[in-house]
């Protein structure tokens, strides 16, 4: 069975290091308007002994086409436990493939 292939995300550090990334998926929020995308290192292997780390941010995409993604940390504890919901649902899906 083949692997399928992750849209990898290229996020630069507040030293300008640019890191790679594996998108693991994208949701929106309609009641704020909000998109958030989660991603993990890219490379990380996941075993069963061993959680992968995940990462996570509100975005906007650019308006004009080929304009780049604008990243916003979470900061609130309410946009946390949202994202920390939809990685569950997320990884219960993966675990029932």
């Amino acid at each position: 069975m083949a692997e399928e292939e992750n849209e990898r995300i290229v996020i630069p550090d507040e030293d300008g290091n640019e890191h790679l990334f594996d998108l693991l998926f994208t949701f929106d929020v309609n009641e704020t308007g909000y998109s958030y995308m989660v991603l993990t290192a890219a490379g990380d292997q996941e075993s069963e002994e061993e959680e992968i780390e995940v990462f996570a941010f509100r975005y906007e995409e650019g308006e004009e086409e080929g304009e780049e993604l604008s990243l916003y940390p979470i900061e609130s504890d309410e946009e946390w436990e949202m994202v920390e919901e939809m990685v569950e649902t997320f990884s219960a899906g993966e675990d029932e493939e």
